[in-house]
């Protein structure tokens, strides 16, 4: 589906996501909603030379099962942890990570602001957040064409391939709901970030944010 969806676009996103991140050598990250492992994944298979490790933390057992079983098959045994819990109480004491990352799945956080006040806690001074997700279109005909697609074709396509309707309804819904780009710049700002800054793709659809812990 996300293939689908996306006409395979996801994949670019994914991929400049990763390429954005500040890596050093030996970085600690946290990959918040990332429990199939594609970030993890993708930084480690990245950045060999650098030696990071990345710690998956995802609210949903399944999603970490299916995240540990596709990290067998792609080798990946150490430089990995895998954690279950909340973006809005992370089971991990202050000041533990050098980056913190969440792809698409920000939006599903029921309060934003805790979240962030969390992304904050773990980080150590100096730590960087960094965030992809979908947001709002800047180019108006591109938004009606935008609109059209994801509130008439989506659910469509969630019921014919996936069987899963209402899935794909709330998708099109949550992405409404979240912020704009400098609403949620301003959100990460009154955190206590600075240094914040956001990368349009497709005019808007997708959004890289950034941002770095004092």
């Amino acid at each position: 589906m996300n293939d689908l969806m996306s006409l395979g676009i996801h994949r670019y996103w994914k991929s400049q996501f990763v390429r954005a991140l500040p890596l050093k050598p030996q970085a600690r990250i946290l990959d918040v909603a990332g429990g199939t492992g594609d970030i993890a994944f993708k930084i480690l298979e990245s950045y060999p030379y650098l030696n990071p490790s990345v710690t998956v933390c995802d609210l949903t057992p399944n999603m970490i099962e299916v995240g540990r079983s596709r990290a067998l098959d792609r080798g990946h045994i150490t430089q990995l942890e895998w954690a279950c819990g909340n973006a809005e109480c992370l089971p991990f004491a202050d000041e533990q990570y050098d980056i913190y990352t969440i792809s698409f799945g920000m939006r599903n956080v029921t309060h934003l602001s805790k979240a962030l006040a969390e992304a904050y806690r773990v980080l150590k001074p100096g730590g960087y957040f960094v965030c992809l997700e979908f947001s709002q279109v800047q180019l108006p005909l591109l938004e009606k064409i935008y609109n059209a697609y994801s509130f008439n074709i989506l659910p469509c396509l969630g019921e014919i391939v996936a069987k899963d309707r209402d899935s794909y309804q709330y998708l099109v819904e949550s992405i409404r709901r979240f912020p704009t780009q400098s609403q949620f710049a301003d959100l990460l700002k009154s955190t206590g970030f600075v240094d914040v800054d956001w990368k349009n793709f497709m005019a808007g659809v997708s959004c890289i944010h950034s941002a770095r812990k004092k």
